[in-house]
């Protein structure tokens, strides 16, 4: 009998308990909803803007094209009397050499001619015996550097070093024009086939 009554005891006590435990969960205050702000990050005094608009990407600049001048043609003037020979780029003269022309008998022609060979180490023909002397040799009369302007269609005319130095200025050539040869080598490395070559008296 006594454990009946403990039974009957605790299903009272039990739907007491549970409305209590009820009634505390109802009293219980639902947290209110927060919201989290993120700050901005734009600069005091700044709205922010609706939308935001790339500039304009700079278009590249239009090559420069530098036109150069056009290099005035060479030219070589003789005067057989001064015995000088001039470079001339267009109307500027470049440099002038000294010479030795053609002796009596066998003058320098005049006229306007223009440079058809340009030989390194040419060989020479003596024109009274026909001896040939090959280039390169020491003793070679044409030195290394050939720039011949003139032919009868068998002998030629031109500028030449020479073996000889002490004769340059003076009229003791077949007709060629003889120079120093550190002359007719700075000559040579300028000149090309077709330069004008005007021979005054």
């Amino acid at each position: 009998m006594r454990s009946l009554s403990w039974s009957v005891h605790s299903l009272f006590v039990g739907p007491i308990l549970l409305a209590g435990l009820a009634a505390q969960a109802q009293s219980v205050p639902t947290p209110a909803a927060t919201t989290t702000t993120t700050p901005s990050v734009l600069a005091p005094g700044l709205l922010a803007p609706d939308f935001i608009i790339d500039p304009p990407v700079p278009q590249p600049a239009a090559p420069q094209v530098e036109t150069l001048p056009v290099e005035q043609p060479l030219r070589l003037e003789v005067e057989v009397s001064k015995r000088r020979v001039s470079l001339y780029r267009g109307s500027s003269l470049v440099k002038r050499y000294p010479i030795a022309v053609g002796r009596p008998g066998w003058e320098t022609p005049t006229g306007t001619f223009q440079v058809a060979q340009i030989v390194h180490n040419p060989d020479w023909m003596n024109p009274m015996t026909g001896a040939v002397i090959r280039g390169g040799d020491p003793a070679n009369p044409l030195g290394r550097h050939w720039i011949g302007f003139w032919t009868d269609g068998t002998n030629w005319i031109g500028f030449h070093g020479t073996n000889r130095p002490e004769s340059v200025g003076l009229p003791v050539s077949h007709g060629c024009l003889r120079m120093h040869n550190r002359d007719v080598a700075e000559l040579f490395a300028q000149v090309q086939i077709g330069v004008p070559v005007t021979v005054r008296p």
